[in-house]
């Protein structure tokens, strides 16, 4: 979490944008940004589980068998104005590199969707505009967050069920064939969002300047129990 605000942070004032992609070690829940702290104890299975909260909104994600990526980009950019449809245009991204793979997801657009007030504690319990569903279970969200003269888009792609969630199945409980590894999502999705935004990826360490402002945030802000239970 330290790292993408950093990384948003850097956006904002060198106007380079990033894509990042990672996973969790442990299982851990990171809390959208508005929820109240107490609500985590109402999901028993993940209980146990470390806990952080993200700058970015949204239902609790169980951080385990999935991946979780990051974009962020800089105020020149067109998609930090059009922020809707970048959301919808990830997910279609990642919606046609899961195709390839034999996975046949689709986005929710429903005007009931949008107006619904239903808040589970779970991101994938909940149903947004544009999020990806296979076989009526939500497999890809995603939420924003903009900062000064940058945006932040999280999002995760639950890959398998989790014993600290296991009332969603994954992709690989939802499809059928052979197990989709995340080695093979992370491979393959770039070429996917270069055909969507007619953007240039290439790999790329963080800069130390970046590693440097990630440290101090994690001590100062996600590390912080006033951070972490300030709802």
């Amino acid at each position: 979490m330290a790292v993408d605000r950093a990384l948003l942070e850097s956006a904002s004032s060198d106007g380079v944008a990033m894509i990042r992609i990672y996973q969790w070690e442990p299982a851990t829940i990171s809390l959208g940004y508005f929820q109240a702290y107490d609500y985590r104890q109402t999901h028993v299975a993940s209980r146990e589980c470390p806990v952080v909260r993200r700058a970015t909104g949204g239902g609790a994600i169980i951080h385990d068998r999935e991946m979780t990526y990051s974009i962020v980009l800089p105020r020149k950019n067109r998609w930090t104005r059009e922020n809707a449809e970048l959301f919808r245009r990830v997910h279609r991204s990642l919606i046609n590199c899961l195709a390839e793979l034999g996975v046949p997801g689709c986005q929710v657009f429903d005007k009931a969707v949008a107006e619904s007030r239903s808040e589970p504690f779970l991101c994938f319990q909940r149903r947004a505009n544009g999020d990806v569903v296979l076989k009526g279970f939500k497999i890809i969200g995603s939420a924003q967050r903009r900062l000064k003269d940058a945006l932040l888009q999280h999002g995760s792609v639950l890959l398998s069920q989790s014993k600290a969630a296991p009332e969603l199945p994954g992709i690989n409980e939802l499809a059928n064939g052979p197990g989709l590894e995340v080695e093979v999502l992370v491979s393959r999705w770039p070429r996917y969002l270069e055909q969507e935004f007619g953007w240039k990826t290439f790999p790329s360490g963080l800069d130390k300047a970046v590693t440097t402002r990630a440290s101090i945030l994690e001590q100062s802000v996600f590390a912080s129990v006033d951070w972490t239970r300030k709802r």
